[in-house]
This record gives C-alpha cells, structure tokens and sequence, in this order.
C-alpha cells in the first residue's frame, strides 16, 4: 500500500478495475484534498478550542460580581424562555401538523406552506412589530378610541417581559416542529391507524396512541432545532429587556470590557446546547419508531364535515394570521409611510453591502464544501467523515459564542502583526475588517450550505467520477468538468440558503462588524431599539422577503418527495 501521493502513471494493465485499484492506492491514505479537509476542520474549530483553553485561566475582576448577583437571572430567564417556547411550539407545530396530514378541509393546500413562511421572519422584527401593533399609536388601539371610543392607557398588552418573548419566539420558530412532525405524520403507513380505529378507539386516541409516539423522533428534533434558535436570539431578549446569557455575554464584552467573563458565559450557553443534542440523541437512541414495508398502505385524508372543518380551517388561519400576515401587513404600512425619507443612495449601498456580503460568505461556504465532500469520495475514510461532521457543528452554537471565540485569537493575531512590524500602530489590523466577519460566517452557517451540496454529492453516485478517472483524467479536471456541472442546483441551493441565513444573522454581525459597518439587519435593529421603529421596516421588509424565497424551495422539494 503507498502512503505518498504519486502521480498516476501510464502502464499496461489487463482490466478497469486494475487501474481503479492503482488509482485508489495512490490517493486512498493522503493527498491535497485531505490537507484541505483537515485545515477546514482547524478552521472551523478554532472558536471551540479558544473557549475550551480559556475557561482554564483565572476568571476576570467581575465574575465573581456577576455570578453572584445576575448568574441565577440569566440561569432562570434562559430555561423559562427555553421551557415556554418549547411547550408552545409543541403544540402549535403538531396540532397543525396533524390537522393538515389527516383531514381535508377549505385551504388545506395553500396551509402547506403558508404556515412554513413564519421561518423567514426573524425575532427581532417580530419583536418590534408586535410591540408597534399594541403600542398607544398602533392600529389596534387608535381603532378602537376612532371607532369605539374606548381608551386604553398605556400598551394594550404588555410583551417587554418573559412571557412575550416566549409568545414572539414561538410564532417565528414552530415551522421548526411543524415542517419535521408533518413529515413524520405523511410517512406513517394507515394501517396501524386503521388497526386502532378497529379496536374502537377514536380519532383523539389514535392520535396520542399512535400517531404522536412514532412521531416523537421528528418532534424532539424540531423542539431542539427551536431550543438551539432560542439560545442563539440577542434581538428579542435586548429589545424586550430580558436577561439571558447572550445578552450577558454582550455586556461583559462591551460594557464591562471582561474578556474572561464573556467567555465563562460563553461556555456555560455551549454547555446547554451539548447538552439539547445530547438529549435529543439519547432519546432517539437505536429505537425504531417506523413499520416495515410490508405495513405500508397510502395515506388517505379523512373529510372533515360542518362545524369540524370550518374549526380545522379557523386553527390553520389564525396561527398564520398570528404568525406572519398580521405584522407582515404592519410592515408594509409602516414601509408606505416611510420609504420616501429612508430610501436613498445610502440604503441602496446598504442593500448592495448586506447582498454582497452575504452572497460571498455562501459562496466561500460552497467552495469548502467541495473539498470536504470531494475528499470524502477520494478516500472515504471512517475518521474523514468524522471530520466533515465536526466542521458543521457550528451551526448549533449561538452566534455569540462562536463571535468570542474568533475575537480573542484574532485579537492576539493583531498584536503580534503589531509587534513583528515594531510599528507605533495601536488598533485593529484583522479583528476589525470584513475578515472576522466572514470568519464568522463560515463558522456559523457551514452545515447550511454543507447539506444541500453533500445530497447532490449522493444522487450522482461515485461511478461517474471514477470513470473519468479510468479515462485519465485527474482529479481536479474531473472535479470541474464532471461533478461541478452534475451537481450545480444543489450548489445554488446551498450559496442562497447561506445568503438569506446571513442576511438576517444579528449577534455575529454585532460583535464582529468593523466600525460604522452596518447590514441590513444591524441597521434594522438599530433604528428599532432607538425608537425608530417605522422607519427600521424598509430593511425588515428586504429580509422577510428575501427569507421567503428558500422557504418556497423547500415546501417545493418537499411536495415533490410527496414527503
């Protein structure tokens, strides 16, 4: 066996597959692709590693101010929000999930995907857009002192608490639970809901009997996928006031100027995200929650008739009423009072900033995809794979997290560039660019664009790419006129789920953006918390729509998979 790479060269051989048996020893142990793979994998991790090797030295001045004094609020504000959103989604997610899988009703299919368009709207912008709809000067209360002549002091319903900020996260992230559970529920077989209603049971005991314990796999995911959501919002808990630890870490970095607090905080809220995917697993475990092929039998809607189906249709449409049309209507009332004054050559650059950004950290992402991907098929090692899995793990940390951990390694970068120099120059030389930033990014949102591009990877198979090779061509040529051309959707797909996530990405951007940079959804924010909230919508609107367009992607893939 050859550990070196060499190059492949012409010989006399008696069969293709002597030559695949050549070719594979050559590249079967090492080779550029594996270089590559591992120094992504050091790349990704470095914000992992910098919180693991930090939490070993002595804590900062304020932490021991911190953890005696706002440690427990952090503590009890995070899992009320985390507990409360979770229940809310469960039962948002599944009831709809269930009503749509199993009954015919009035709307049925357009409910499909318009109850999946709430993921496009981030928390933030729910956020002040609820609080601008109940507010004095909102619709609901100048309506009811012009029409009914009723006064209201004050807000008409008080969201700057905890029980608001569960209320606005729920209605953005039960698609989460909505989108798996509904997939579960359409891959379960009739026949052992049939079986049920033979044994005289009904409608309600089949579905907490049968239905809802098989889906219970599907569900605890979309409720981890929602937690995971949860632990990474600065947006909503800043603007309504509530303490979490994303917000703490914000303080300690900014306000108390303690690098060593931020990261105690840091590791703490990477703790609670471990310890959701490891609870998620540890349920899951190797129990099988599907029948056999042989049980299979095509799901058949039951009609809904009278009170029940205009009842099935109300749920539907109140919860995206409640999730989405409401402030999306608010939304664009606010844009037609104030597009004149906002929408200028600034916010056009605004626009052009915020799409260019995100649109080079998709693209940067699909190219580090490729060579995880394509090292994998050269040499399709058990510990290669590992690597590739650890690379997208960045998509469970909070934005927060993986921003304190970039910061201080490059932080110290910048002072040995300094001293290397023997320059007077004080500063920022790497930390306070775009570079940081895009770091981030790729750290971050890896797993996005890593996904789409492996499946793409898997439908056209390795047989294509090692006849290529049988033909003499190398690697990097069959890689670029072979596989790229064979799998340039899903690479689209993977760039523009990658752009719409850092589009409206708030938390890294924050901590990260070099100074006076802003985005569309650091500009949005912004004017929002500075009581500018119509004024914020003409950004918010960008966002939401360009959210929308992947989430229509989506509800298009899966109704071709009849999923």
């Amino acid at each position: 066996m050859v550990l070196g790479r060499e190059r492949l060269r012409p010989r006399t051989i008696s069969s293709p597959e002597s030559t695949l048996h050549t070719y594979r020893q050559n590249y079967y142990w090492w080779n550029y692709w594996i270089l590559g793979s591992i120094l992504i994998l050091l790349l990704i991790a470095t914000p992992l590693l910098t919180i693991f090797v930090k939490i070993f030295e002595p804590p900062g001045s304020t932490w021991t101010h911190l953890s005696e004094t706002l440690l427990f609020g952090y503590f009890k504000n995070t899992l009320l929000i985390l507990a409360g959103v979770a229940s809310c989604t469960f039962l948002m997610g599944v009831s709809c999930a269930w009503l749509l899988t199993n009954y015919e009703f009035p709307g049925r299919k357009y409910f499909e995907w318009l109850l999946i368009l709430p993921l496009g709207f981030p928390g933030y912008i729910m956020a002040y857009t609820y609080v601008g709809l109940l507010d004095y000067s909102g619709p609901i209360q100048t309506f009811f002192r012009n029409s009914l002549d009723i006064q209201v002091t004050g807000s008409l319903i008080d969201l700057m608490n905890i029980p608001g900020a569960i209320f606005i996260l729920s209605i953005t992230l039960f698609p989460y639970v909505f989108l798996l559970t509904r997939a579960s529920f359409l891959q379960q077989s009739k026949t052992l809901q049939e079986a049920s209603y033979l044994l005289g049971k009904g409608n309600f005991h089949t579905f907490i009997r049968v239905a809802l314990p098989m889906a219970r796999p599907a569900i605890v995911g979309g409720i981890a996928l929602a937690s995971m959501e949860v632990l990474n919002d600065y947006g909503t808990v800043k603007y309504f006031g509530v303490n979490t630890f994303t917000t703490g870490i914000f303080r300690a970095w900014f306000s108390m100027g303690d690098v060593s607090t931020a990261i105690y905080l840091a590791a703490i809220l990477m703790t609670m995200v471990f310890l959701i995917l490891f609870v998620e697993s540890l349920q899951r475990g190797n129990r099988r929650f599907a029948q056999g092929n042989g049980m299979n039998k095509p799901l058949v809607r039951l009609r809904a008739r009278g009170f029940q189906k205009w009842a099935f249709m109300s749920i539907c449409l109140l919860v995206f009423m409640v999730s989405f049309f409401i402030p999306l209507l608010q939304i664009i009332h606010w844009v037609y009072l104030t597009h004149a004054k906002v929408m200028d050559w600034n916010f056009l650059l605004l626009v052009f900033r915020s799409f260019s950004l995100a649109t080079g950290a998709g693209t940067i992402i699909a190219i580090l995809s490729v060579i995880l991907l394509y090292s994998l098929r050269l040499s399709p090692f058990k510990w290669l794979k590992n690597i590739t899995r650890i690379s997208t793990l960045g998509y469970a940390i909070p934005g927060a997290v993986i921003a304190v951990g970039i910061m201080i390694p490059l932080i110290a970068m910048d002072h040995w560039i300094i001293d290397q120099l023997a320059s007077n120059r004080t500063g920022l030389v790497i930390s306070g660019t775009l570079f940081a930033l895009v770091f981030a990014y790729v750290v971050r949102f890896m797993a996005v664009g890593y996904n789409p591009i492996d499946s793409g990877f898997q439908k056209i198979g390795i047989h294509v790419n090692e006849a290529s090779r049988l033909l003499g061509k190398g690697t990097a040529k069959t890689l670029w006129k072979v596989d790229l051309p064979l799998i340039k959707t899903s690479l689209v797909s993977g760039i523009l789920l990658v752009f719409v996530d850092v589009l409206k990405e708030l938390p890294l951007t924050l901590i990260l953006r070099p100074f006076n940079y802003h985005t569309l959804a650091t500009k949005a924010f912004d004017m929002a918390t500075n009581e500018m909230i119509a004024e914020s919508a003409n950004a918010s609107l960008i966002i939401i729509l360009t959210g929308i367009v992947p989430i229509i992607f989506l509800n298009r893939l899966i109704r071709s998979k009849n999923i």
